[in-house]
């Protein structure tokens, strides 16, 4: 008996496992349905392929070839010998043979890419691509090549726009609205990279608005299809054939692409296009003030709630900001109907606004919003008229105890005399005195203070002013990013008491 109840035990077991396993596995079945049935709503099916519309795209796609006359180093001098003598005629014609003309002048050559935007022969690629060029030539996907004219370009985005002569309407593209591009969307890059000719890759929308400090207007898309030397200036679509980016550099130690490139986005591109076709130069709307970050702090002290707009440093003499009747200490919170939300919004929605055009503006003064109107200046016409400077007082050198430091904004004598590289930005270390804080890091002079606490900073006045908002919030040292001869690097640097 005990032996048939125990026999019998593992079948009635055995059955009700059984069920409970059915049970089980109807239940698990019915949730991988339920996950499958969800999954197209939080993901895109990927593309099967590029070929349909690259095979419509690359045809406007072009590869710019430029050409720059190189003077060679002055060779060896002729030895000095008497009038007449037998000598002098020997070594003017033994230097003559050995140094022809075409080894004094040399021709230097660079490849680039861009992309026609007209049919009439507009053709869109960057500043550094043609820069210096004493010839441009593009070359067409059909090897055909025609020679360009240099219509206008624009440093501070890096895009210029040539025009060659065509005896047919050519194929072209078309701009799009890259504020509608998202992270992870799909996008074609196609350009001519290493000089082989026209190549297309593949990749997504890695991340938006990135500012790689190469320019005041730094608002790039970054991708990780690859683009190489020789990609600059060609286009990125999206997947509707549009332009949305202007493939412009590369994040690389190597040279090569390591999949961080950056492409103008093709809102930015647009109006200063349109301003080098028009006029042949940009014609950038300007306010007429410094500007700083609207920290926590900041918008505590004027009880604004958040960290939102640009906080008003100070207003140049003559210009709109002045006459409009806008002060120092004021919070720009929407410029010409849109919110502000930082002081790179509002550098942009100004360039952006058309030159003379009189606009609302909206400032945070006294714990209140005023509306006031400002008749927006040329950008162009200030920096000519010497009207951008900064202040006498900040163009000094000046010492900074709490760090143990003498500092000097970028000038061409400072420049010089620290051999800084063309483009250096930041503050300078003129001097550090010893047992200083600062000398304590084994910082040097010639470094670069680029930033304090992750504010940029470009006059000693700004980082005085950093180190005296950093002791109002009870912090006793600063995070200082300094750029010298081994790059980058931040330097935690204890704030010296006063006295």
């Amino acid at each position: 008996m005990p032996a048939h109840v125990t026999g019998r035990t593992p079948r009635v077991a055995g059955a009700a496992r059984a069920a409970a396993g059915w049970w089980l596995g109807r239940a698990f079945a019915l949730l991988f349905l339920a996950a499958a049935a969800a999954q197209p709503a939080l993901a895109r099916t990927p593309p099967e392929g590029f070929a349909d519309i690259v095979e419509k795209l690359l045809p406007a796609v072009v590869n710019i070839s430029t050409t720059q006359v190189v003077s060679a180093q002055k060779g060896p001098e002729i030895p000095s010998f008497p009038p007449g003598s037998p000598f002098e005629e020997f070594f003017k014609d033994f230097f003559e043979r050995n140094q022809p003309q075409e080894r004094r002048q040399r021709r230097a050559t660079s490849l680039g890419s861009g992309f026609v935007i007209d049919p009439s022969g507009l053709v869109v690629t960057n500043n550094h691509v043609i820069d210096e060029a004493d010839e441009i030539e593009v070359i067409f996907h059909d090897n055909s090549k025609r020679k360009a004219k240099l219509l206008g370009r624009d440093a501070k985005t890096d895009l210029a726009l040539l025009k060659v002569e065509a005896d047919k309407p050519l194929a072209f593209v078309q701009f799009g609205d890259s504020d509608k591009a998202r992270v992870g969307d799909w996008i074609v890059a196609i350009g001519n990279p290493f000089g082989l000719g026209g190549t297309v890759t593949a990749g997504i929308i890695s991340a938006r608005a990135r500012d790689i400090r190469v320019g005041p207007y730094d608002d790039f898309l970054q991708t990780d299809a690859s683009i190489n030397r020789g990609n600059s200036g060609g286009p990125m679509f999206n997947l509707g054939g549009e332009v949305i980016g202007i493939n412009t550099a590369i994040f690389s130690p190597s040279g090569g692409s390591i999949g961080i490139g950056f492409a103008v986005p093709a809102n930015l591109a647009k109006p200063v296009i349109e301003q080098l076709r028009s006029f042949g130069r940009t014609r950038r709307g300007w306010l007429g003030v410094r500007i700083q970050a609207v920290t926590e702090e900041i918008a505590e002290s004027v009880g604004l709630g958040k960290p939102r707009g640009a906080l008003i440093a100070s207003t140049s003499e003559g210009g709109p900001a002045e006459a409009a009747k806008i002060q120092a200490g004021d919070v720009i919170l929407k410029f010409n109907g849109k919110d502000i939300d930082d002081t790179r919004t509002l550098v942009r929605v100004v360039a952006d606004t058309d030159v003379g055009r009189v606009v609302d503006v909206v400032v945070w003064r006294n714990g209140k919003e005023i509306a006031l109107k400002v008749k927006v200046g040329e950008l162009e016409k200030a920096e000519a008229a010497g009207m951008l400077g900064t202040p006498a007082d900040e163009g000094k050198e000046k010492t900074v105890a709490a760090l143990g430091l003498k500092l000097a904004p970028i000038s061409d004598e400072i420049r010089q005399r620290f051999d800084l590289k063309e483009g250096a930005k930041g503050v300078v270390v003129t001097e550090v005195i010893a047992n200083g804080p600062a000398a304590e890091k084994n910082v040097k002079p010639g470094e670069l203070i680029v930033e304090i606490n992750q504010e940029r900073v470009t006059t000693p006045a700004q980082v005085s002013d950093a180190i005296e908002k950093a002791r109002k919030g009870g912090r006793q040292n600063v995070l200082i990013l300094i750029e010298g001869q081994g790059g980058l690097r931040w330097v935690p640097v204890k704030i010296r008491d006063k006295g």
